[in-house]
C-alpha cells in the first residue's frame, strides 16, 4: 500500500502521534511546512492535526490540497485536551471543507498541556477558561496542565489501516 502521514502540530503531540504510527505502519511522517509533503503521491493518506481554538491546525493545508484528498482513502486523527465526543466532531467538521469530514474516519487522541510552552497570553485564556468551566478536573487541568498522550491510543489507527491492507484488490 502507497500511503504516508502528513500532520500540523504545534507542541509536539501531533508528531509524535504520527512518528509511532509511522513506526507501526512503515509510512513516511511529513509535517505539512515540508517541501516534499506532496499527498499526491499517495493513495491512502493519515492526517494528524492538533487542535487549537476550537480549530484543527491542518484546515488551510487541507483546503489547499482539496482537490487531491477527494480522490483518496484517509483517516484523520486529531490531538486536543477534549475526549472524544460531540463536541470534538462539532470542531472537526467546522473546520474541513463541506462534506470532506463524512469522507474520513476521524479518532480523536489525548493530548498534552505542557505551560511552559504556551504564551502567556494562551495561559491567562486557559486560566479564565478554567475557571467558568463546569467540570472541576478540566478546569484543573487547564490551570496546571496536564500530559495524556499515550502510544496505545493509536491502536485504533493502526487497526483502520491492517483493514484496508486487506481490503485491498491485487491488481
Amino acid at each position: 500500500m502507497n500511503g504516508a502521514i502528513f500532520f500540523s502540530g504545534k507542541y509536539g503531540s501531533t508528531e509524535q502521534y504520527a512518528n509511532w504510527i509511522g513506526d507501526a505502519t512503515g509510512f513516511p511522517v511529513f509535517d505539512i511546512k515540508d517541501p516534499n509533503a506532496d499527498p499526491a503521491k499517495y493513495e491512502y493518506l493519515i492526517l494528524g492535526s492538533s487542535i487549537h481554538y476550537f480549530k484543527l491546525s491542518i484546515r488551510k493545508w487541507v483546503r489547499s490540497n482539496l482537490s487531491i484528498l477527494k480522490d483518496r482513502s484517509k483517516i484523520l486523527f486529531s490531538v486536543s485536551g477534549a475526549g472524544p465526543g460531540d463536541k470534538l466532531d462539532r470542531w472537526v467538521a467546522a473546520s474541513l471543507p463541506s462534506g470532506l469530514a463524512s469522507q474520513m474516519q476521524h479518532v480523536g487522541l489525548p493530548g498534552r498541556l505542557d505551560h511552559s510552552k504556551v504564551s502567556w497570553w494562551v495561559r491567562k485564556m486557559l486560566w479564565i477558561g478554567s475557571l467558568i468551566n463546569p467540570d472541576p478536573e478540566a478546569g484543573k487541568e487547564e490551570r496546571y496542565g496536564f500530559d495524556h498522550v499515550d502510544k496505545e491510543s493509536i491502536k485504533p489507527i493502526l487497526e483502520m489501516v491492517r483493514q484496508f491492507k486487506h481490503s485491498e484488490v491485487p491488481t
